[in-house]
């Protein structure tokens, strides 16, 4: 099973991935050759272009547990915007709840 973050050698790794792209461009471009080299360029954008999807997945990538953790403030913070009293709904805005106190 592969692990599921993206660690800190295969962030530099790719980060040489991208600089090498970015020197072939440049040396291409001084050359006059950009153009003439398509398949190359495309090679190394492709496995640019995976790598560094690679990245944004893993790097955004949720343990199971910090899932869990978020699952449970997520439900914690709907049951505060929807608190409920017994079978009435408590809604701060509602005009006639204003000062049920005052109604006896």
């Amino acid at each position: 099973m592969s692990e599921p973050i993206y660690d800190d050698s295969r962030a530099r790794r790719l980060v040489e991935l991208l600089r090498a792209l970015a020197a072939r461009i440049q040396e291409l471009d001084s050359d006059g050759d950009l153009l003439a080299v398509g398949p190359e360029l495309l090679k190394m954008m492709g496995d640019a272009r995976s790598e560094l999807f690679h990245y944004e997945v893993r790097s955004t990538y949720d343990t199971p547990e910090e899932a869990e953790h978020r699952r449970i403030v997520e439900q914690a913070q709907a049951k505060m915007e929807n608190l409920e009293f017994g079978d009435e709904s408590f809604r701060p805005d509602d005009e006639e709840d204003e000062k049920p106190w005052r109604s006896q």
